[in-house]
């Protein structure tokens, strides 16, 4: 099982693993909170698509496609193969700071997840 959530929240007991799926590190939140178990952030996108979606909702659909793009590089490989193996070996919550998780880069990330696991 994988869920989606933003570190704000509180969590919950079926959370599993709490992974922060994001490229930069929260604010206002300690390095050592026991709210994150682990941090892969090279499967947050890249600063520049980051900066250029913006979350203005237009280019949604096009940031969609240049995030799935770049979860094909080699490099990110490795770190979603780290997500698979956690989500194989029980539940995962992927975890951002992001206000809006509807049009965020986890549901995107989850959902090529769930089809690979």
């Amino acid at each position: 099982m994988m869920r989606i959530a933003r570190i704000y929240d509180p969590p919950r007991p079926d959370d599993g693993v709490r992974v922060l799926a994001d490229r930069l590190w929260p604010r206002g939140v300690r390095k050592n909170d026991r709210r994150i178990d682990r941090w892969i952030k090279e499967v947050a996108p890249s600063s520049e698509l980051r900066r250029w979606y913006s979350h203005d909702l237009d280019r949604y659909a096009e940031f969609v496609v240049r995030y799935e793009h770049e979860l094909e590089d080699p490099v990110v490989a490795n770190a979603l193969g780290e997500l698979r193996d956690l989500a194989n070996a029980g539940p995962v919550t992927l975890l951002t700071s992001a206000k809006d998780v509807e049009h965020g880069h986890l549901v995107v990330l989850k959902r090529l997840l769930e089809t690979r696991l």
